[in-house]
């Protein structure tokens, strides 16, 4: 399913025949930048939905700019805010050590490393996955290698490392502002040229995966997710170690409680980097 470009090996060409057209919305820069894109005639076949994986764990600032992006006279297309699990108390249950299945987020263990990262998946990739099969009709249980489904995914230049193939053979993942050759700051120049505020970053609250600054930023222009980070941060080391695990977790990279955290001497010469963050669709 995945068609090369004649020029530019590893961008995929418009699917032909499609039986739905699909852009994973994020709600971050490039793919707010790919949906409005696509609603001003610049990048087509005009998807036939986009679809947003509420984690329950986002900034308020993303969940007004999904209410924006949602309201009449913005998109030509619908927007489906979809979910299976609420990742914050997936987190906290877990810190608390209860009983039954959890999601794992790859925080930072005293011992070295990371843990396991199973959130991109179960709370982001696989609703995603399972209302493009409830759009298409296919039972649960059913195959749905008769249709052809092309999934759009913001991911720009300065990021290729992350685009993959789709898992199933009837999807094909599209890269359209690969195609465009448009980098993070084209799709925010692209924003202001056509007098559209620069989105929020998407991403959850606790994400292991936000550098100094973001943290810094966050503590001092969203102290109430600062505040909720802080309390999640907390109760993954308040019954002790995780269960399975030797080692306790932590939020930030120093293995130091969030509060603690001197983000103002760490931040002080780094550059922004937009690529230390989650796969697939998270942060676009």
């Amino acid at each position: 399913m995945t068609f090369q470009h004649p020029t530019w090996p590893g961008v995929s060409e418009p699917v032909t025949g499609a039986d739905l057209r699909v852009l994973s919305l994020g709600a971050g820069v490039q793919s707010t930048t790919l949906a409005l894109m696509a609603a001003h005639g610049e990048i087509g076949p005009m998807p036939d939905v986009a679809i947003f994986a509420d984690t329950h764990w986002e900034p308020k600032a993303v969940y007004e700019h999904v209410d924006w992006l949602m309201s009449g006279n913005v998109l030509p297309f619908p927007v489906h805010r979809v979910s299976d699990l609420n990742l914050r108390d997936q987190v906290v249950d877990r810190a608390a050590q209860a009983d039954g299945r959890y999601i794992s987020v790859p925080f930072f263990l005293d011992a070295g490393g990371m843990g396991r990262r199973q959130c991109t998946n179960e709370a982001k990739i696989v609703p995603i996955r399972k209302e493009i099969r409830r759009l298409l009709g296919v039972p649960k249980g059913a195959h749905a290698s008769r249709y052809r489904v092309e999934q759009w995914i913001g991911i720009s230049t300065d990021e290729m490392q992350r685009m993959k193939d789709a898992r199933e053979s009837w999807m094909a993942h599209r890269w359209p502002l690969i195609e465009a050759r448009m980098s993070r700051g084209d799709c925010l120049a692209w924003l202001e040229k056509h007098g559209y505020p620069a989105p929020p970053k998407s991403s959850c609250i606790g994400c292991p995966f936000h550098n100094d600054r973001f943290w810094r930023d966050m503590r001092r222009d969203d102290p109430a997710s600062f505040h909720d980070a802080v309390e999640v941060d907390r109760a993954l080391r308040r019954h002790g170690k995780s269960r399975g695990m030797r080692s306790h977790e932590y939020m930030h990279r120093s293995c130091q409680p969030l509060e603690a955290v001197d983000f103002d001497a760490r931040t002080t010469g780094q550059q922004i980097d937009f690529l230390d963050e989650c796969d697939g669709v998270c942060g676009t």
